[in-house]
């Protein structure tokens, strides 16, 4: 173990010195805030990202904004609604344990049984396994 040397030097990383335009730039900022004369700085929109420079409007944009259609969600029905707390109370159980049955949150069936979610068929397919109540169909 005698013939073994460590070098505890430090070794200093720094990052790349700015180039000698940003240095002029800097130069001439310094001196005239010395002289006191106004300073105006401009911040570029895109600096640093790889957007482009102008934003076009395009075709689809302009088809949204002449779109008079009024377009909403499809909301769970109230009858849907029923159905699952009805089949939830049948066999006792909380929104929590029903949740955990169908391996979903227990937030999603308050959503269904708010009428908030969005009608998932897999999620519903679900439900009516573990509920042995039929929710489909009828429409």
């Amino acid at each position: 173990m005698a013939g073994i040397v460590q070098d505890w030097e430090p070794v200093v990383l720094r990052k790349k010195a700015p180039t000698s335009a940003a240095r002029k730039d800097e130069k001439a900022v310094n001196a005239a805030r010395r002289v006191g004369a106004e300073i105006e700085t401009v911040r570029k929109a895109a600096a640093g990202t790889n957007k482009a420079a102008k934003s076009t409007v395009t075709l689809n944009t302009r088809k949204l904004d002449e779109e008079t259609e009024n377009l909403a969600h499809e909301k769970v029905p109230s009858e849907l609604k029923r159905a699952i707390m009805q089949g939830r109370m049948q066999k006792k159980l909380t929104q929590a344990q029903l949740g955990q049955m169908i391996n979903e949150k227990p937030q999603v069936i308050q959503e269904y049984e708010s009428g908030k979610a969005i009608p998932n068929q897999q999620i519903i397919a679900k439900l009516e396994r573990a509920l042995g109540v039929k929710l489909r169909g009828k429409k």
